[in-house]
């Protein structure tokens, strides 16, 4: 078939990481596929990791800081002001690489924003999107209308979610001291200590998770990837929206590389973008002891994928 072409030849992962392609070769050339395994494993997974460790940390200190110093008006400027949470969120999950949604799951952990926030923002996210994209040729026009669709779903979905809550009386209080109590924190030693040690938890937990995604693609490949992605829209779109729920910006990269080689369409790239948020997923679930709470909304974005990437399909000016 057309497609198998593309299996033969350089890894989706190595797309995600071209930049590093000189380190890349050094360590194939030095020490054959060893030295791949450490670029694509190890190399790559410290630099996605650290990429999100210094938002992170800067998350917790202002948190840290909110708790500390102005925790009795908090309550009172999170009612004036969380109405328009997701419409911020949204803008904010829309800028490049997943940071920002690591950094809204500890906010939500600590009720801070709402949930119509945090979904709002994990819908925007596009992690590596861009520069697949943009690496692609693909006309700026183009990009940008992906970008603002992600956008208007993410406000759209995230404030139905909220006037939801609070209609059904399940707003929440603002409750920072949750992040303390799930990671035994010792804030007692300051707010530079505490902020310190919940970023090298999380951090930690992070890089362990994708070290273990890396190894599973680095030895399984990404082949069942082409193969499964059928031509039959609903299920292209369905797969699409399972991949982006992979907390990795491996996912987004292979969903965007796939569309940008004509091998799925447009909405079923943004079937799995919607539902995909990084590592914000991973944050979420190590962070919020409410699992059932974590797997709902996870449960959330899937749908949100799908059905958002299928409507995508009816708007030609949405076509890469």
């Amino acid at each position: 078939m057309e497609f198998m072409k593309y299996i033969n030849g350089p890894t989706l992962l190595d797309a995600s990481h071209s930049h590093h392609g000189g380190i890349a070769e050094w360590l194939a050339d030095k020490l054959g596929r060893f030295g791949e395994f450490l670029d694509e494993v190890i190399l790559h997974g410290v630099l996605d990791t650290l990429k999100v460790v210094l938002l992170l940390f800067l998350t917790y200190l202002l948190m840290e800081f909110i708790e500390h110093k102005a925790s009795d008006k908090l309550n009172t400027v999170m009612r004036r002001s969380g109405k328009f949470g997701p419409c911020i969120g949204s803008l904010f999950g829309a800028i490049p690489q997943c940071g920002f949604s690591a950094a809204v799951a500890n906010l939500y952990t600590g009720r801070v924003v709402t949930v119509g926030t945090l979904i709002a923002t994990f819908i925007s996210t596009s992690d590596e999107m861009l520069p697949v994209l943009v690496g692609g040729d693909v006309k700026i026009g183009s990009i940008l209308l992906i970008i603002v669709y992600k956008i208007a779903v993410g406000m759209a979905v995230g404030l139905a979610i909220d006037l939801v809550m609070r209609k059904y009386g399940k707003s929440e209080e603002v409750n920072i001291d949750a992040i303390c109590e799930n990671d035994n924190c010792h804030c007692e030693n300051g707010i530079f200590a505490s902020a310190l040690h919940h970023t090298v938890t999380v951090g930690t937990f992070v890089l362990v998770i994708t070290l273990i995604i890396n190894t599973l693609l680095f030895f399984v490949g990404d082949e069942m990837l082409h193969t499964s992605l059928l031509s039959i829209p609903f299920v292209s779109h369905a797969v699409c929206a399972l991949v982006g729920l992979i907390p990795n910006c491996a996912a987004s990269v292979a969903i965007t590389k796939l569309c940008v080689e004509g091998i799925i369409s447009t909405g079923a790239m943004i079937s799995g973008l919607c539902s995909g948020a990084g590592v914000g997923a991973l944050v979420l679930f190590r962070m919020n002891k409410h699992r059932r709470q974590n797997l709902i909304i996870l449960g959330i974005l899937f749908a949100v994928g799908l059905v958002f990437g299928l409507i995508a399909e009816l708007l030609p000016f949405l076509s890469i």
